[in-house]
């Protein structure tokens, strides 16, 4: 009998605790609410989160409406690149931007780096495995770093892209100075793709001195695109704290 083969596990950006534990907390209150009736409203609140969440986890997985993949082909799309040298992934998690590069630009190498902390259910090994079964483990590579320190030579990489990485750094109040280290390895005139929370303004400040502030870093293109504004884009998904304040900065250095 033969068995079938698992693919390439790319998780879901919503975790399941976002469901285990207000569900729990709803259920448990449901409980109480029998001999204190005015948990009842406390515990449907609780429940509603939790079933807004698994409906959230359905849009994001690969058996669902996969809108992760569908938001990372947007990020790649707007990538101006003829696949020639090197790419490099800023907190590449387990593989899928390398992996999709590896795929389009098989002439490429594409780097991966990825700090993969103790609270982070991705790992080296994770993004490896996924290149493997993914079929392009000879032009990928996965390294450990941080994304305020990268490991490469200034102007050293041909295309930069970067997925919801930066506002995770830690010891990184500034996130701007992220952005510089992130244009620091382009080679001049190569092209750069980052999304990140880029509207909360205790982050990155105001969009406009934002983008004024990386002309100024000698950058000769640069524009910022709302993700949450794409057809795709379900308003569920539009609140604050999912897609809301998600945006895209593309450009050439």
């Amino acid at each position: 009998m033969k068995t079938k083969k698992s693919g390439p596990n790319y998780g879901n950006w919503v975790s399941a605790r976002f469901v285990l534990v207000p569900g729990t907390i709803g259920l448990l209150l449901l409980v109480a609410a029998c001999f204190l009736p005015g948990l009842a409203i406390l515990a449907v609140i609780f429940l509603l989160v939790a079933a807004y969440f698994i409906y959230a986890r359905y849009l994001f997985a690969p058996n669902g409406k996969n809108l992760q993949m569908k938001i990372w082909e947007l990020l790649l799309n707007h990538l101006d690149w003829d696949g020639k040298g090197q790419a490099l992934d800023i907190g590449c998690g387990n593989g899928p931007l390398v992996i999709a590069l590896a795929k389009k630009y098989p002439k490429g190498l594409i780097n991966g780096v990825d700090y993969w902390g103790k609270n982070w259910a991705y790992s080296q090994a994770m993004c490896e495995n996924n290149a493997r079964l993914e079929g392009v483990e000879n032009n990928v590579k996965f390294q450990k770093a941080s994304a305020s320190q990268l490991p490469f030579p200034d102007g050293s990489i041909d295309a930069v892209v970067s997925n919801l990485t930066f506002h995770e750094v830690p010891g990184q109040v500034n996130k701007r100075e992220l952005l510089r280290e992130a244009l620091r390895v382009v080679k001049k005139g190569g092209p750069f793709v980052f999304q990140d929370l880029f509207l909360v303004e205790p982050y990155y400040g105001k969009m406009d001195d934002l983008l004024e502030t990386i002309q100024d870093w000698g950058i000769q293109q640069v524009k910022f695109i709302e993700t949450r504004n794409e057809a795709f884009i379900p308003k569920v998904l539009k609140l604050p704290f999912m897609l809301g304040t998600v945006g895209i900065l593309v450009g050439k250095k």
